[in-house]
Protein backbone atom coordinates (compact mmCIF):
# COMPACT_ATOMS: atom_id res chain seq x y z
CA UNK A 1 0.00 0.00 0.00
CA UNK A 2 1.46 3.36 -0.95
CA UNK A 3 1.55 6.29 1.42
CA UNK A 4 0.41 9.80 0.57
CA UNK A 5 2.95 11.81 -1.43
CA UNK A 6 6.27 10.51 -2.67
CA UNK A 7 9.70 9.77 -1.24
CA UNK A 8 11.43 12.75 -2.87
CA UNK A 9 8.60 15.08 -1.78
CA UNK A 10 8.85 13.68 1.76
CA UNK A 11 12.61 14.30 1.80
CA UNK A 12 12.04 17.86 0.51
CA UNK A 13 9.39 18.41 3.22
CA UNK A 14 11.83 17.22 5.89
CA UNK A 15 14.53 19.62 4.65
CA UNK A 16 12.14 22.58 4.29
CA UNK A 17 10.96 22.07 7.87
CA UNK A 18 14.43 21.56 9.33
CA UNK A 19 13.96 17.89 10.11
CA UNK A 20 16.25 14.96 9.39
CA UNK A 21 15.53 11.27 9.70
CA UNK A 22 17.50 9.62 12.49
CA UNK A 23 20.25 7.17 11.60
CA UNK A 24 18.73 3.72 11.31
CA UNK A 25 15.19 4.98 10.62
CA UNK A 26 12.98 2.97 8.32
CA UNK A 27 12.97 3.92 4.64
CA UNK A 28 10.97 6.97 3.52
CA UNK A 29 8.47 4.68 1.74
CA UNK A 30 7.85 2.65 4.91
CA UNK A 31 7.55 5.79 7.04
CA UNK A 32 5.15 7.43 4.57
CA UNK A 33 3.02 4.30 4.60
CA UNK A 34 2.89 4.27 8.42
CA UNK A 35 2.12 7.99 8.54
CA UNK A 36 -0.66 7.56 5.98
CA UNK A 37 -2.11 4.60 7.85
CA UNK A 38 -2.19 6.72 10.99
CA UNK A 39 -3.98 9.60 9.20
CA UNK A 40 -6.55 7.27 7.65
CA UNK A 41 -7.15 5.31 10.85
CA UNK A 42 -7.47 8.29 13.18
CA UNK A 43 -9.21 10.79 10.88
CA UNK A 44 -10.67 8.78 7.99
CA UNK A 45 -14.22 8.44 9.30
CA UNK A 46 -14.35 12.16 10.09
CA UNK A 47 -13.10 13.49 6.75
CA UNK A 48 -15.56 15.54 4.71
CA UNK A 49 -17.13 13.90 1.67
CA UNK A 50 -16.73 10.23 0.84
CA UNK A 51 -14.12 8.08 -0.84
CA UNK A 52 -14.30 8.15 -4.63
CA UNK A 53 -14.08 4.36 -4.94
CA UNK A 54 -14.93 1.92 -2.17
CA UNK A 55 -11.92 -0.18 -3.26
CA UNK A 56 -9.32 2.61 -3.00
CA UNK A 57 -6.53 1.96 -0.53
CA UNK A 58 -6.53 5.38 1.17
CA UNK A 59 -9.19 7.79 2.47
CA UNK A 60 -8.18 10.42 -0.11
CA UNK A 61 -9.04 11.35 -2.78
CA UNK A 62 -12.67 12.02 -1.83
CA UNK A 63 -15.73 13.43 -3.51
CA UNK A 64 -18.09 16.01 -2.10
CA UNK A 65 -15.49 17.56 0.23
CA UNK A 66 -16.02 21.31 0.49
CA UNK A 67 -13.37 23.30 2.38
CA UNK A 68 -13.53 27.07 2.78
CA UNK A 69 -16.44 27.17 0.35
CA UNK A 70 -14.51 25.37 -2.41
CA UNK A 71 -15.19 21.88 -3.70
CA UNK A 72 -12.01 19.80 -3.66
CA UNK A 73 -11.76 17.96 -6.99
CA UNK A 74 -12.35 14.23 -6.65
CA UNK A 75 -8.89 13.42 -8.03
CA UNK A 76 -6.96 15.60 -5.54
CA UNK A 77 -5.31 14.75 -2.24
CA UNK A 78 -5.04 18.06 -0.34
CA UNK A 79 -1.51 19.23 0.41
CA UNK A 80 -2.45 19.49 4.11
CA UNK A 81 -3.37 15.78 4.18
CA UNK A 82 -0.08 14.82 2.55
CA UNK A 83 1.90 17.11 4.86
CA UNK A 84 0.07 15.75 7.91
CA UNK A 85 1.03 12.24 6.83
CA UNK A 86 4.65 13.41 6.44
CA UNK A 87 4.62 14.81 9.97
CA UNK A 88 3.18 11.54 11.29
CA UNK A 89 5.87 9.67 9.32
CA UNK A 90 8.55 11.85 10.91
CA UNK A 91 7.06 11.20 14.35
CA UNK A 92 7.27 7.47 13.64
CA UNK A 93 10.91 7.86 12.56
CA UNK A 94 12.02 9.67 15.73
CA UNK A 95 9.91 7.51 18.07
CA UNK A 96 9.28 4.12 16.42
CA UNK A 97 5.93 2.65 17.43
CA UNK A 98 4.60 5.96 18.73
CA UNK A 99 1.74 6.06 16.22
CA UNK A 100 0.20 2.92 17.63
CA UNK A 101 -0.60 2.18 21.23
CA UNK A 102 -1.44 -1.23 22.57
CA UNK A 103 -3.43 -1.11 25.74
CA UNK A 104 -6.80 -0.45 27.24
CA UNK A 105 -8.33 2.71 28.58
CA UNK A 106 -9.27 0.77 31.71
CA UNK A 107 -5.58 0.50 32.58
CA UNK A 108 -5.08 4.28 32.61
CA UNK A 109 -3.89 5.73 35.91
CA UNK A 110 -6.40 8.06 37.53
CA UNK A 111 -4.78 8.65 40.92
CA UNK A 112 -1.16 8.43 42.05
CA UNK A 113 -0.03 8.67 45.67
CA UNK A 114 3.60 8.79 46.71
CA UNK A 115 4.05 9.35 50.42
CA UNK A 116 1.91 12.31 51.41
CA UNK A 117 1.73 13.68 47.88
CA UNK A 118 -1.33 12.64 45.93
CA UNK A 119 -2.24 13.62 42.39
CA UNK A 120 -5.45 12.80 40.52
CA UNK A 121 -5.66 13.14 36.76
CA UNK A 122 -8.66 14.25 34.74
CA UNK A 123 -10.35 11.11 33.52
CA UNK A 124 -10.79 10.73 29.80
CA UNK A 125 -14.31 10.47 28.42
CA UNK A 126 -15.77 7.15 29.43
CA UNK A 127 -14.66 4.40 27.11
CA UNK A 128 -17.08 3.50 24.37
CA UNK A 129 -15.38 0.19 23.68
CA UNK A 130 -13.07 1.64 21.01
CA UNK A 131 -9.43 2.64 21.18
CA UNK A 132 -10.32 6.34 20.89
CA UNK A 133 -9.35 7.11 24.47
CA UNK A 134 -5.85 5.68 24.02
CA UNK A 135 -5.21 6.82 20.43
CA UNK A 136 -2.05 8.93 20.20
CA UNK A 137 -2.83 12.42 18.90
CA UNK A 138 -0.30 14.79 17.36
CA UNK A 139 -1.53 18.34 17.92
CA UNK A 140 0.06 19.82 14.79
CA UNK A 141 -1.46 17.06 12.64
CA UNK A 142 -4.82 17.66 14.29
CA UNK A 143 -4.59 21.34 13.41
CA UNK A 144 -3.50 20.69 9.83
CA UNK A 145 -6.46 18.40 9.22
CA UNK A 146 -9.13 20.40 11.09
CA UNK A 147 -10.54 22.13 7.96
CA UNK A 148 -11.03 18.73 6.30
CA UNK A 149 -13.01 17.20 9.15
CA UNK A 150 -16.74 17.13 9.78
CA UNK A 151 -17.86 19.61 12.41
CA UNK A 152 -18.44 17.51 15.52
CA UNK A 153 -21.24 19.79 16.74
CA UNK A 154 -23.15 19.31 13.49
CA UNK A 155 -22.49 15.59 13.59
CA UNK A 156 -23.87 15.41 17.14
CA UNK A 157 -27.05 17.20 16.12
CA UNK A 158 -27.65 14.56 13.47
CA UNK A 159 -27.20 16.69 10.39
CA UNK A 160 -24.98 13.97 8.94
CA UNK A 161 -26.87 11.17 10.67
CA UNK A 162 -23.82 10.19 12.67
CA UNK A 163 -24.46 9.54 16.34
CA UNK A 164 -22.44 10.94 19.22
Amino acid sequence: MAGYGGDSEFNSWLTENGYALPVGASSPAVLRNRGSQYIDAVYGSRFLGSVVDAEQERQWPREGAIVNGKLIPSNVVPVAVTNASYYAAYQEAVAPGSLSVIGTSSSAVKRVKVGQIEKEYQAAKDSDGTAASITPLISIVDGMLAPYLKDEDLVCFGIWSVGC
